[in-house]
């Protein structure tokens, strides 16, 4: 059991890495590399209070927590001050506003994913009311989970749109307070790259339940449909052949490796949290398309039960989150196909899982 799990530790992750946003910002096109800078220079500012903050959490509702989700939606005006006005709760009708309805039905998605085959009660598994803001900043190029609330930026239309056109992105974002709520996985190195994975794993989890598509019909891409018209490139990361979601002229090379033979050791990104998160992705899409089917049901649930299941130290290394996956999956299914399947994702990518 790990003790420190219980007393969560803030994490500021948006869904642009920083390395990608760093590129932009040494563009010498000026309207690009600004508006990179401008969204750095938040970001970092956003992170900064969320090290020497306490998260104030919003107030679960009193008694059983509900099997409906809680919502309510917000808009920033093209300004940064949050909440911003409320123009949707739960028992409201679909708004006129596309950006609203997405933002409201992503955290819809969310939510039944991790009840209807985790039985988990929102982010927190105590019926934590889910918050978004929409149409945040001018121009701004990202979208982040603060501890309180989703928030999305519109996107230039240039190199990205909209933030809550990919479900999995909103699934992605959430699913940081989940982890937060139970390993509290820290924020450098493998363990980060873990919790970037974790949040990678269950946000394309959550497109797939949503879409009712199998691991075969899936695309295993995250941020598909986020890129913009002038972007070449599928999505932001893809689990299925990690390093292959773009390379463009001007966002330059996905650089995620697939396996720990590419393993990139760096400091900037947090020693690499959004890079080397390829190498456990690509281990979890191995598992989920050999066992077939739907990938939330056994592959879902042994990663779900291991992040969950409180013996997942918070400066967990690859190997041992590959280990502990081991023994969810023997305890679970025995020792039949779906620990052999499981042993060898682990050593297709290069990570000793005994």
């Amino acid at each position: 059991m790990n003790p420190e799990a219980t007393e969560s530790h803030p994490v500021f992750c948006t869904i642009v890495p920083p390395h990608v946003l760093d590129t932009l910002s040494r563009l010498e096109d000026p309207d690009r590399s600004e508006r990179a800078l401008r969204t750095l220079e938040h970001d970092a500012l956003q992170r900064t209070r969320r090290r020497i903050t306490t998260v104030r959490g919003m107030a679960a509702p009193t008694g059983a927590p509900s099997d409906k989700p809680n919502r309510t939606i917000y808009d920033a005006g093209h300004q940064e001050t949050l909440p911003g006005k409320k123009v949707r709760s739960e028992a409201d009708k679909p708004s006129k506003d596309a950006s609203v309805n997405r933002a409201h039905a992503g955290l819809g998605a969310t939510f039944d994913l991790y009840l209807k085959v985790y039985g988990r009660h929102s982010i927190d598994d105590s019926g934590l009311p889910l918050n978004a803001t929409v149409h945040y900043g001018q121009n701004y190029d990202n979208a982040f989970w603060d501890g309180q609330r989703m928030v999305f930026g519109d996107g230039d239309n240039d190199l990205f749109l909209d933030f809550t056109i990919p479900v999995d992105v909103i699934g992605h974002e959430l699913t940081h307070g989940v982890t937060q709520h139970t390993a509290n996985l820290d924020y450098y190195g493998q363990s980060g790259a873990l919790n970037e994975s974790m949040s990678d794993v269950f946000g394309a989890l959550i497109k797939q339940y949503a879409l009712g598509q199998n691991a075969s019909q899936a695309d295993w891409l995250i941020g598909a449909g986020l890129l913009g018209p002038n972007v070449t490139g599928e999505a932001l990361r893809s689990m299925k052949a990690p390093g292959t979601a773009y390379d463009d002229d001007v966002l330059g090379k996905d650089p995620q490796p697939a396996t720990m033979d590419d393993y990139v050791k760096t400091s900037r990104d947090n020693g690499g949290v959004h890079i080397n998160s390829g190498i456990p992705n690509h281990a979890f899409y191995l598992l989920a398309t050999a066992l077939g089917g739907n990938a939330w049901e056994r592959a879902g649930q042994i990663w779900y039960k291991t992040l969950t299941g409180g013996e997942l130290d918070k400066d967990a290394q690859f190997d041992d989150f590959a280990r502990l996956t081991v023994a969810t999956a023997r305890t679970e299914y025995g020792e039949g196909d779906v620990l052999q399947a499981l042993q060898k994702a682990w050593s297709q990518v290069g990570v000793p899982a005994t």
